[in-house]
């Protein structure tokens, strides 16, 4: 069985298992590994992630948590740790932000979160009126909807996917300061 459908993934988030997997690498020198459980800790700074390309084409990546506060009570929807649309290739630099990057957050006791990243080739470059959210900022994080946002953006299913499984350390107290302050 493959491990998007063990985990849930397919169906609760993506309706069909993507043909390729995303190359996702921490500057702490972890790398995720469908569903291999990582630290809070391990993932707070942005990752290097590839995924096959086609020559010309723009790509849009995504990171998103369904399980929070927890996997049994999933009440905020998804929350969107990091969207970029409008990437030329892998270089996510060269796209636009529409969430910065956040790492892994779950509360105390919550148990294990998915981290799911998944890339979406895009029909062409395309405008959005959504303001851009910086990584000291929850605003239009909560009860997200990865696979209404690609439906509404004409993006199709994901062509690559991966992902990690976290639970709580000490890091998430930084993370929801850094969070707190932006209020």
């Amino acid at each position: 069985m493959s491990p998007l459908r063990r985990d849930g993934i397919v169906p609760d988030i993506i309706d069909s298992i993507p043909k390729d997997k995303l190359t996702i690498k921490y500057p702490s020198g972890v790398e995720v590994n469908y569903g291999n459980e990582l630290t809070p800790t391990q993932v707070k700074d942005q990752p290097q992630v590839n995924w096959p390309t086609e020559s010309g084409a723009y790509y849009t990546l995504v990171m998103t948590d369904p399980d929070a506060p927890s996997r049994t009570d999933p009440q905020y929807g998804q929350v969107k740790h990091w969207l970029t649309i409008n990437i030329p290739g892998t270089d996510i630099s060269q796209g636009h932000a529409l969430a910065e990057y956040i790492g892994s957050g779950p509360p105390p006791e919550s148990g294990l979160h998915r981290y799911i990243f998944l890339v979406y080739k895009q029909p062409g470059v395309f405008q959005t009126d959504e303001k851009p959210v910086t990584n000291r900022s929850r605003e239009g994080r909560m009860k997200w909807d990865v696979r209404e946002w690609a439906k509404n953006h004409n993006l199709g299913e994901p062509v690559a996917c991966n992902y990690y499984q976290a639970q709580y350390d000490d890091y998430v107290l930084i993370l929801r300061k850094q969070l707190e302050n932006s209020q």
